[in-house]
């Protein structure tokens, strides 16, 4: 354990309180403003399409002294499903949160509705699970670090030791929990008692490179993040931008997804494309393809923590 992981660390965030102090004094970054951001309910709702659901919702929340300061609201034709998230001053609010979600009950039930009220100040407990390549836990600690993602990182999870000094570093406990094709059994009952030992909220697959079994999918159902190349059905297996540079590919991306019993075809979070040619080398398309998995396993990641995914049978509705 180095002198970084012995210091005090803010309850809330669970990061050294060195580190903050020292930032304090250098240049303030613009998200490091959702620390002072006004602290709100978010109300997310679906439920069957049908006439009067905003209007009741909304006349709901103006009798309880609730001022929505953003609102989302997608109706899919085709599904007949109804998609809401609202945003709700808390201080304006006239009754205290238990007494309005006990009272949200009979228009929930009415309009057959899935909801849930969460607290935007109280940040999700989020256990990161890596293997080798470190390109995208080092991009969610750098993110976490620098508050572009309000969360806790509560340990981080891998079945090599390489990744221990790296983590501990940054304050954060590490447990190697090695995956051994002769008993993966045991391996997985050990992460998963690690999940509820450190109340894991969400779970983030930082290219951990093992299949999940099914019990651990079912058990954090919605709450598990992957991300991966979108080559699939293409290019599977080891190395798929040396597989893809051979084939002389025009695109390359990476889609994030949640993990589900049926390998890589979880509900779809988010995705994005880079353009490549003939003129780029082998070690620029590995390159490249790391900087869009990154980029897009913290959009989606950002996306689960702001309560903007909702899942309807295998898809998404990300209101943003």
């Amino acid at each position: 354990m180095t002198a970084v992981s012995k210091r005090k660390k803010n309850k809330a965030t669970g990061k050294p309180q060195a580190f903050r102090r020292h930032r304090a004094t250098t240049t303030v970054y613009p998200l490091h403003a959702m620390a002072s951001l006004p602290r709100t309910y978010r109300l997310i709702v679906s439920c069957p399409d049908r006439l009067g659901i905003v209007a009741a919702v909304s006349s709901f929340l103006a009798q309880h002294g609730g001022w929505i300061i953003e609102a989302s609201q997608h109706a899919d034709a085709l599904a007949g499903w109804f998609f809401m998230r609202y945003e709700i001053l808390a201080g304006s609010l006239t009754c205290e949160v238990a007494q309005l979600q006990q009272e949200f009950e009979p228009i929930a039930r009415d309009f057959q509705m899935v909801w849930k009220l969460t607290d935007s100040a109280q940040p999700q407990r989020v256990v990161l699970l890596a293997s080798r390549e470190t390109h995208c836990l080092a991009d969610l600690l750098h993110r976490w670090r620098s508050d572009e993602l309000f969360c806790v990182i509560p340990c981080v999870i891998s079945n090599h030791q390489g990744l221990r000094d790296f983590v501990e570093w940054h304050g954060i406990p590490f447990h190697w929990a090695p995956v051994k094709s002769a008993d993966r059994t045991a391996a997985f009952g050990r992460i998963h008692q690690l999940l509820h030992e450190y109340q894991a909220d969400t779970v983030v697959l930082a290219r951990y490179m093992q299949i999940l079994p099914p019990s651990l999918c079912d058990a954090y159902a919605g709450r598990i993040i992957n991300i991966h190349h979108s080559f699939l059905p293409s290019f599977v297996g080891a190395k798929p931008y040396h597989q893809a540079y051979d084939r002389g590919v025009k695109l390359i991306g990476a889609t994030c997804h949640y993990v589900t019993a049926t390998l890589d075809a979880g509900p779809i979070i988010e995705q994005d494309v880079i353009r490549v040619s003939h003129r780029h080398s082998l070690e620029e398309i590995v390159r490249l393809g790391k900087d869009v998995e990154k980029t897009v396993l913290a959009r989606g990641l950002r996306y689960h923590l702001e309560d903007r995914v909702l899942i309807h049978g295998n898809k998404t509705v990300i209101l943003e």
